[in-house]
This record gives structure tokens, sequence and C-alpha cells, in this order.
């Protein structure tokens, strides 16, 4: 992304080299940086430009155009909200600007932390949902799958999910469906777990989730803070040392009945999972 910073971004391409799907790509991303692709991109572009233009004297439009904004006026907007200033009223001031550094590989120590986790062998189960389609590539996904919810509790649809819930069910899910390597959008469900023939109500959809190998983690403490710490050590120090890796199909998170406002609260984080591949080194011996 740095090198090509002044090019239209293709996420897909970044993706592909990882041989992950863009929504898993941004997904891991902003887990483990805080902050998505998008904005890191507008971000640099911004520093770039506020750097330009207070050393150059190349013309606004030209920055403009350079970065990414079709006009000056575009630029402008985007500017005053980061460096807090106009950029004529930068040059001609000579303001200060803000910086926003480059993305480094380094090494640290990490982990030395515990994980309560189990792998489970589960059959296919069907779950009764209802369906959100959201853009892959953009910065509100959290607060978009967050008024998902809050629309859900505010319209029915989880009481209706509960009134649905199979024997012994007191929980219900979130899925988010990433399986493909070039859709541009994914698709996110509430579900609840139900019976195989039960009837599916208007806006609604019956699916069945494929028989899996799952590693499941236990997340311990107040909603969200709990369930996003989790998923950052996951991301960053489960996986890169352990012997699975995930499927990337989907991923799913389980909320059962309880105060989602408690320290004591669990929620958990459902992972596909398969044995990871690693490579062998055939050594020839001279005889």
């Amino acid at each position: 992304m740095e090198t090509y910073i002044t090019e239209p971004t293709d996420y897909s391409k970044i993706a592909s080299q990882m041989n992950i799907s863009e929504f898993y790509f941004i997904r891991i991303f902003t887990i483990i940086c805080g902050f998505t692709p998008g904005e890191y991109i507008r971000n640099r572009r911004l520093a770039l430009a506020g750097s330009e233009l207070a050393s150059t004297d190349n013309k606004v439009i030209d920055i403009a155009l350079k970065y990414g904004y079709d006009t000056p006026e575009g630029l402008t907007r985007t500017f005053t909200r980061f460096h807090g200033s106009t950029p004529n009223a930068v040059r001609k001031n000579k303001l200060p600007i803000k910086s926003f550094c480059p993305l480094h590989i380094s090494i640290s120590v990490k982990g030395g932390r515990i994980m309560n986790y189990r792998i489970v062998e589960k059959e296919a189960f069907t779950v009764l949902e209802k369906i959100e389609v959201h853009k892959v590539v953009t910065d509100e996904n959290k607060n978009e799958i967050s008024d998902f919810w809050d629309k859900a509790k505010a319209d029915g649809t989880v009481e209706t999910l509960v009134n649905f819930l199979a024997d012994n069910e007191n929980h219900l899910y979130g899925i988010c469906y990433g399986e493909t390597l070039h859709n541009k959008t994914f698709e996110y469900s509430i579900a609840a777990r139900c019976k195989e023939n039960c009837n599916i109500p208007d806006g609604f959809r019956r699916k069945e989730i494929p028989a899996r190998k799952w590693i499941i983690f236990e997340c311990v403490g107040a909603m969200p803070d709990s369930i996003q710490e989790t998923w950052h050590k996951i991301i960053t120090e489960f996986f890169p040392s352990a012997d699975y890796e995930p499927t990337y199909e989907m991923n799913i998170e389980e909320y059962p009945d309880g105060n989602a406002d408690s320290e004591n609260y669990k929620s958990y984080i459902w992972i596909p999972i398969k044995k990871k591949v690693t490579e062998r080194k055939i050594i020839f011996r001279n005889k």
C-alpha cells in the first residue's frame, strides 16, 4: 500500500497475495492496527499532501490530483479536518501540519497470556437468521453491524429469533460470511439455532452451518471490549504460533443470555480451522 500510495487502491490484489478474501484482509488489518486500510491510506495521503504543500510551490490542484482528489475543494474539506487548517492557510501562514507515519514491521515479544479455548468437531446444524449485506471496503463496518443489532432489538427481530430457539438453547449468534476471494460485499447475520423443520418467518432465512472442526475462544468481560480484545490476541498471538489456521469461510460470535455489560459476562468466538501446511525440506546426500 505504501509503495503505491498515490495510485488507486485494489484491495483484492493485496488480499489475493495472502490467499484470503478482501473481507478477511480488511478485518485482520483492522484488528492488528486499530484502524482500517482505508483510514490508513487516507491519513497517509493527507500527511504527504501537507508535507508537499509546506515544502514545495506545487499548485494545490496538482497536489489534490496526485493524492486522489478530483478537485481542490475535495482536498480542502478532508485536509482541514485532518490538519486543522485549510491548504491555503498552511501555505500562506506557515501553520503547523500533522504527520502520520507509515507502518513498519518490527519484532516484538508477545504472548505469555492465558487464553481459554477448546477445539471441537461439530456436526452440521441449522440456524434461523436475519441477513444484512455490507460492503467490504468501508470504514463504517463496525458501526453498521452495531446499528444492525440495535435495529434488530427495536424491530422485533431478536424477539422472533428467541421464540424459534431450539430446545435447551439460550443464546444468539452473530455470523460473518466471508468465504469468497473476490466479492465486494459480505453477509452478516443475527441468528439463532433452530429445529431443522422450523417455519421461516418473512424476512428471515434458514441456513445449515456445515460440519466443521471449530476452535472456540472464551471471552470474559463487558461487551464489546472483551470480544474485541480476544480477537486481537487471536490474530496477533494465537494463530501465528498455533498448529492450526482459519479456513476463512466464516466466523461466529456467540452471545449467551445475560448481562452483556457485566465484567463476568462470557461470550465466545468460533473459528473453523484446518491443520497448517508446513513446508518439507528434502535433503539430498551424496553417496
